[in-house]
């Protein structure tokens, strides 16, 4: 009996330091992304064929189709008065790449998979991930075909890594190719970097903001799970959980995803289920919302007269939800395909040229 009171005791010793770490981890982050996204599709109706997004932080800062180039940040057309070799490179892989090389690549992907009609979608991915505080670059640059994964580059080793049969010919020609992998090298390394260092500084007064959520508890009927629901936040790397009686719960909890707003922010929500509870017994739960940067917790008691059900009028929650759905389908399905592929591909070499950058990755190896 002692020896298991001394391991329940050690294991929620064990639980706290592990939320304290995340906790410091949350409030103290000072890692930022700068993603570029490529899709293109065959088969979709009223869908164009080839969009491109970028994204900073999980904020949308360009988007661009074979007709297009257009800024989704006041500060980012000054980014490019200010530097139009991004501006070029923009241009060039829009209104290039976009219609003829990825064209080009999804039929050659087709006839690989032995595929005739149908919907494909094939994109790439391709960013950094750069801390600020420790200097250390994180690159990637990550293709994807009809929801799978298909090559990816692994900057440690320089070569490309694939689950695909189908793509072992494309890996094989890349790998040899060793130009494209020191533009690869270059442009995952040094010019992401610079890029996203730029961006923020450029765009410090949105991309280093600090936003607090609105905070509500929803619930779609008495028998179901109680949301506890924050939006509204920046940036989009916040903690929520469920505490009893001051201690943190793991079971009957269902952690959400953080989801892009329309206007910026992020959303996410955290279930607690409560079909084993006693209705006295509820005061003894809150839901519990930490933002990085900002040391004070936001804390919800758990209080059946606030709670918003479905059978209520649409409020301004409700309406931010419906508007995350929206943002999902006219953003995120063009910028991850129905599913999170990955994509991306750079050429430059060792030292930046006069001219624009080509990124361009030939899928079709007979090309």
């Amino acid at each position: 009996m002692k020896q298991r009171k001394h391991l329940f005791s050690h294991q929620n010793k064990m639980t706290k330091l592990f939320l304290l770490l995340l906790l410091c981890h949350v409030s103290s982050a000072v890692k930022h992304t700068l993603k570029y996204f490529s899709t293109v599709s065959a088969g979709v109706p009223n869908f164009p064929e080839a969009v491109a997004v970028g994204m900073i932080d999980g904020l949308q800062t360009g988007y661009c189709d074979a007709n297009t180039v257009e800024p989704k940040q006041n500060w980012v057309t000054k980014l490019f008065d200010d530097n139009p070799q991004q501006l070029q490179w923009y241009t060039e892989e829009c209104f290039e790449d976009l219609p003829k090389f990825f064209k080009a690549s999804i039929y050659s992907l087709k006839q690989r998979f032995n595929q005739s009609g149908g919907v494909h979608i094939l994109q790439r991915m391709t960013g950094c991930e750069w801390d600020n505080e420790t200097g250390e670059v994180v690159g990637f640059n990550q293709y994807g075909y009809d929801g799978e994964d298909f090559l990816s580059f692994d900057l440690k080793t320089l070569t490309w890594i694939t689950p695909k049969p189908q793509a072992v010919i494309t890996k094989q020609r890349w790998d040899a190719d060793k130009p494209r992998t020191k533009e690869n090298q270059y442009f995952l390394t040094q010019l992401c970097p610079d890029w996203l260092r730029k961006s923020l500084d450029y765009g410090r007064s949105s991309l280093l903001r600090t936003e607090l959520p609105s905070v509500s508890l929803l619930q779609k009927s008495p028998s179901s799970p109680v949301s506890c629901h924050a939006t509204g936040f920046y940036p989009d790397r916040a903690l929520m959980l469920w505490r009893k009686d001051g201690e943190d719960l793991h079971e009957d909890v269902d952690q959400g995803e953080i989801l892009p707003n329309h206007d910026g922010s992020f959303q996410m929500r955290v279930d607690l289920d409560l079909s084993s509870v006693k209705p006295e017994d509820w005061r003894r739960y809150d839901c519990v919302f930490l933002l990085s940067g900002v040391k004070e917790e936001i804390i919800t008691k758990l209080d059946k007269a606030e709670i918003r059900t479905n059978s209520e009028k649409p409020s301004d929650i409700t309406v931010s939800i419906i508007a995350a759905v929206v943002v999902l389908t006219l953003i995120l399905i063009p910028v991850t395909g129905f599913m999170v592929y990955r994509k991306k591909k750079a050429k430059h070499p060792p030292s930046p040229p006069e001219n624009v950058f080509e990124l361009r990755e030939e899928l079709n190896p007979e090309t």
